[in-house]
């Protein structure tokens, strides 16, 4: 049950926001054009601001064991594989497969996931956590890329070079990989018994924070000013199959394998990590990529919100079941 009421607590706040997205368009305060530029700040400039503090931020890495990583990196890329052929035996709409596809092998583990760690498993759940984030965030985003790009509203294939275009332009892969790269000098300055830390650079590092807490709020009011009621009588057959696949599927995927073959070796925390990245709803960050690469964003959108609300049961199911199995005591 204490799962179940952490669940849903962490997912209300979501829903609510969204709810008043939605109120706020239907007053007039937040008309089409607005919320369409809103959406390209928080995918170009807020979102990789938050990914990179949450980069930056990493405590140690020096005493982490990697297994869980390659695990968690080896069934999100099997995911998205066999996600391929079965979204196009769900639709025939190019721009609705690239949507699905990303709802297969996408979750929200920037924004709920961490918090959701913390709540599993305390610190060293956080810690575990955002390590793995480091890695799957970058790899969540390349996939979205190759994802938004062979499945395309107009039916044009893209080659490689766009789609490697894509990848090494993405906003929130660049936010990554400069959190990489600054977490990088912070552990070599540590070494060289140097000070200096960007946050020693208070103007730049507010202005960082700033950005970083604009992100989540921001991107779900603007997610509730874009959802369509209408749309969903004619994409049912798509936001059944997305969000069966997003909390039921995946999340009996990627943690009954690991409890079955590595339930020796994976720690509390490392199940507290991946509880987070394969039983989370779809990213809302996966709604702005879907409109700046011309994409299905509506079925985007609406997946974002059904997985969210429907989360809150998976989560909590699959927590008490690990509890009760003796995984997190």
């Amino acid at each position: 049950m204490e799962s179940l009421v952490f669940s849903i607590n962490a997912v209300m706040p979501i829903v609510l926001m969204v709810v008043l997205g939605y109120f706020l368009k239907k007053i007039g305060f937040m008309p089409q054009d607005f919320s369409k530029k809103a959406n390209t700040i928080v995918f170009r400039v807020c979102l990789p601001a938050m990914l990179f503090l949450n980069v930056y931020k990493i405590d140690n890495i020096g005493d982490v064991s990697f297994g869980y990583i390659i695990y968690a990196v080896a069934v999100v890329v099997c995911i998205f594989a066999v996600s391929i052929p079965l979204v196009m035996k769900v639709t025939g709409n190019g721009g609705s497969r690239g949507a699905l596809l990303q709802a297969s092998f996408r979750s929200n583990f920037a924004l709920i996931g961490i918090p959701l760690a913390q709540s599993l498993y305390g610190d060293e759940g956080v810690a575990v956590a955002a390590l793995l984030s480091a890695v799957t965030i970058p790899i969540f985003n390349t996939l979205a890329v190759v994802s938004l790009s062979i499945f395309s509203k107009d039916g044009k294939k893209a080659g490689v070079k766009s789609i490697l275009h894509g990848i090494v332009t993405n906003p929130l892969i660049l936010g990554v990989l400069a959190g990489c790269f600054s977490l990088l000098l912070r552990i070599l300055f540590v070494k060289a018994d140097i000070s200096f830390r960007l946050s020693d650079i208070t103007p730049v590092y507010k202005v960082l924070e700033y950005l970083s807490n604009t992100a989540t709020p921001l991107s779900l009011l603007v997610l509730g000013a874009q959802f369509e009621f209408s749309a969903v009588s004619s994409l049912k057959k798509e936001i059944i199959y997305g969000t069966l696949v997003r909390v039921g599927i995946v999340p009996a995927l990627g943690l009954g394998l690991a409890y079955l073959f590595f339930k020796d070796s994976f720690t509390g925390a490392h199940f507290a990590s991946l509880v987070a990245l394969f039983a989370t709803p779809v990213a809302v960050s996966s709604v702005p990529m879907a409109q700046e690469m011309k994409s299905d964003a509506v079925l985007a959108g609406q997946l974002v919100v059904f997985t969210t609300v429907f989360s809150a049961f998976s989560v909590g199911a699959v927590s008490f079941l690990l509890k009760w199995v003796g995984v997190f005591g």
